[in-house]
């Protein structure tokens, strides 16, 4: 069974619109030095697991209020069984929404081929050629171009991001991400959180300010309908 290891229960910002819950699941293929979910990423197991009963009591007990779960990592789609999991919350009438690194395009298109994601979020950690700096591991970018590809002829609604981090992902490779991504309906850009680090050395870095990533979201507000910031 799908291991939860996570649970914000009022998470407002992370599906838009709808009263939601966002569920965290252990594990993940990247090792971004900035991530701030250093114990998901790099020690799932000593984390404790939530019952699967417990979850369905949970979403059960909220019956009638609670619109929708998101669903986060990690990395979601590592999960063997996640589409139990997807059922045992659909089963509730609730939307799903779908956090990826977009690593596992195939795995991502079964996903998504099941119709019971109504929203999907993929973060472009960089652009092509940085991904292996950036996310310290060995995955194919041409699996990254294959996931965007997949997310835009899903019918899926979704969106795009990428966190920015000075010295690591900045104006230049904002540009690059959204030459990449033109044409898509939403993009955001996320500030850099220096908390809970992987790389410790990343607790010490000053994040962008907010003029800093305003001035970076101006920049790539032709290449889509709709520029979000986060964070700032």
């Amino acid at each position: 069974m799908v291991e939860i290891k996570g649970i914000e229960k009022f998470a407002p910002l992370d599906f838009p619109g709808f009263i939601s819950s966002t569920i965290f699941l252990g594990g993940c293929n990247f090792r971004c030095p900035y991530c701030h979910n250093a114990d998901l990423v790099l020690r799932p197991l000593t984390l404790p697991t939530m019952p699967m009963d417990y979850f369905m009591s949970y979403l059960d007990a909220r019956a009638g209020w609670l619109e929708a779960i998101c669903v986060s990592g990690g990395e979601p789609l590592l999960e063997e069984e996640l589409e139990v999991l997807l059922h045992v919350i659909k089963d509730r009438n609730l939307r799903i929404k779908l956090d990826t690194n977009g690593s596992l395009p195939r795995r991502l298109a079964d996903v998504l081929g099941t119709k019971l994601v109504d929203y999907v979020a993929m973060d472009v950690k960089a652009p092509p050629g940085k991904y292996a700096q950036v996310t310290r591991s060995d995955v194919a970018e041409a699996d990254i171009v294959r996931s965007i590809d997949v997310i835009r002829n899903s019918g899926v609604p979704h969106m795009f991001r990428t966190t920015v981090v000075p010295g690591l992902v900045g104006e230049e490779d904002l540009l690059e991400i959204a030459a990449m991504l033109k044409g898509a309906s939403l993009f955001q850009v996320q500030q850099f959180s220096p908390h809970h680090t992987i790389d410790r050395n990343y607790l010490q870095i000053e994040p962008y300010s907010r003029p800093e990533i305003e001035k970076m979201a101006e920049a790539i507000k032709p290449y889509f309908s709709e520029v979000r910031m986060e964070g700032v």
